[in-house]
C-alpha cells in the first residue's frame, strides 16, 4: 500500500498553513477523531451539560439578624 508514504500533514492550497492528509491512515483517523470531538462538544453546549453547565445557585440562608447569637444559647 503506497498510501503509507503520504505525510500525515500537508500544506494547504495556499501554502501558509498545514492540514490533515486524508490519504494517510493516521491523517484520516485524526480527521474522524476531530469530527467526533467537535460533535460531542456541540451536543454538550446545546444541552448545557458537562463543562458548559450553569454554576449551581447559592443555597439560601436566613439573614444574619435572625441567626441565634452564641451567647444567648449558653445558660449559666
Amino acid at each position: 500500500m503506497d498510501d503509507d508514504r503520504e505525510p500525515v500533514f500537508r500544506r494547504s492550497r495556499y501554502g501558509w498553513r498545514y492540514e490533515y492528509n486524508p490519504r494517510n491512515p493516521v491523517g484520516l483517523a485524526l480527521i474522524l477523531v476531530t469530527l467526533a470531538f467537535v460533535g460531542v462538544m456541540m451536543l454538550l453546549m446545546a444541552n448545557r451539560a458537562g463543562p458548559f453547565a450553569p454554576p449551581a445557585g447559592p443555597t439560601w440562608s436566613p439573614p444574619a439578624e435572625e441567626w441565634p447569637h452564641p451567647t444567648s444559647s449558653v445558660t449559666p
